[in-house]
């Protein structure tokens, strides 16, 4: 490999001149984890335990959406010596080893970690936390924890583990600090899109539960809602895919199994393919067109997506196909399958078995409310409105994460340098 002048080959690869390479521990940092036994201090209410499940990978925050408390005994010494602070690292140490978390003003204290936690304090006048928390989750130092991990079910990371990670360091302490503060700035606009896109479904979910009971009238309509079982509401009954399990090929007839069904949209990520003879064959059972629903009734029963694109393609027997008449409007029934009333019947339909299931005579026994077909029609274009802007907040939020990560290979690598 050819070096660049203002760059030296390092075993975590290239880096500035002016950078140092070093061993976490040749930091000096206070390191410890937790301990066992922390069950028996557990309570509704007292200070904050951080558990793995705290840590997440799209950030170095915590997440505090599953919290568990603890009262400690008055002068317990494992309280003192795993107590958290501000600006203290976090990284998991078993199971799923290398999950960083950095404690900020944001973490109520006093806080404590179990024994899967790796805790590490550093002197603020010579290391940034914060940029130590960005490195070690970058992903040249994931594939350390990678490497760990793969070892085996039981790998687990010991605290001279930890002391062996290797870290490149700007020379300033300003440097690090600017580092840090960029990586956050991208953080925290991560953060606001996380809370609107949260905000956005809160208020589709209070829409749709006011417009698909007739709660709440769209302007111009008024009169009585009908309720008919879906068999009722069908240009052919209910059907499914085949129960057999064809071969699959690299390309052919993309072949859709409830996995596609993703987020209540149909997901043409991880397709399986068959070819054009096993479609035709399949295709006397059931063959989906634009209008038609489908309906997870095997493994992940409820879950629903409509077909709006002319594509070709089949689906599997965990999928059933709801293809309906003149008297409702498809998308309609499509978010009428995702309101409190129909997933109640959902589920009072579906056998207790240990994957869940529910037969096709039982998908038409579901009842659907529902007004005229033109105010089915608005009701539906409400909500699809909605979902167009949650799904552009998801694509900003998407492009927002990638921005970040070539953000995190630039500026910790030291290719592009801040001011």
């Amino acid at each position: 490999m050819e070096v660049k002048p203002a760059y030296k080959q390092t075993e975590i690869g290239l880096v500035p001149q002016d950078w140092g390479v070093q061993k976490l521990g040749e930091l000096k940092p206070f390191l410890t984890s937790g301990s066992r036994g922390w069950a028996s201090y557990y309570s509704e209410r007292g200070d904050l335990f951080v558990r793995i499940t705290n840590l997440t990978r799209e950030s170095i925050y915590l997440d505090l959406t599953d919290t568990r408390f603890v009262r400690l005994p008055e002068g317990s010494s494992e309280g003192v010596r795993t107590q958290l602070e501000e600006n203290d690292v976090l990284i998991s140490i078993t199971a799923d080893i290398g999950i960083i978390g950095y404690i900020d003003v944001h973490v109520p204290v006093p806080a404590y970690i179990n024994q899967h936690i790796a805790l590490l304090r550093f002197d603020p006048a010579e290391v940034n936390s914060k940029f130590i928390s960005y490195f070690l989750a970058s992903e040249e130092s994931q594939k350390v924890f990678r490497a760990v991990t793969d070892i085996g079910a039981k790998a687990g990371m010991s605290l001279s583990g930890v002391k062996k990670i290797q870290t490149a360091l700007p020379p300033t302490i300003n440097e690090q600090h600017a580092i840090a503060t960029a990586l956050n700035d991208m953080d925290v606009l991560l953060d606001g899109l996380n809370r609107l896109i949260a905000k956005k479904r809160v208020i589709k979910q209070a829409a749709m539960q006011e417009l698909l009971t007739g709660q709440t009238r769209l302007p111009g309509f008024s009169g009585k809602w009908g309720r008919r079982e879906i068999k009722a509401l069908v240009v052919t009954p209910v059907t499914d895919g085949p129960h057999m399990t064809p071969n699959f090929h690299e390309d052919g007839v993309p072949f859709l199994s409830v996995n596609n069904l993703v987020n209540n949209i149909i997901d043409l990520k991880s397709l399986r393919y068959i070819s054009k003879a096993d479609d035709e064959v399949f295709s006397k059972k059931c063959k989906p067109r634009r209008g038609d629903i489908l309906l997870g009734k095997a493994a992940s029963v409820g879950k629903v997506a409509v077909v709006e694109d002319d594509f070709d393609f089949n689906i599997w027997s965990p999928i059933a196909l709801i293809r309906v008449n003149e008297l409702v409007v498809p998308k309609f029934i499509y978010y009428q399958l995702q309101g409190g009333d129909c997933v109640s019947q959902i589920m009072l339909l579906t056998n207790s078995s240990s994957q869940g299931n529910i037969g096709m005579s039982d998908i038409e026994k579901i009842e659907i409310p529902h007004p005229s077909v033109e105010e089915q029609a608005e009701i539906a274009a409400v909500l699809s409105d909605m979902d167009t802007e949650i799904t552009a907040l998801e694509a900003r939020r998407s492009k927002t994460r990638a921005l970040k990560q070539a953000m995190m290979q630039e500026l910790l690598t030291g290719r592009t340098r801040l001011i």
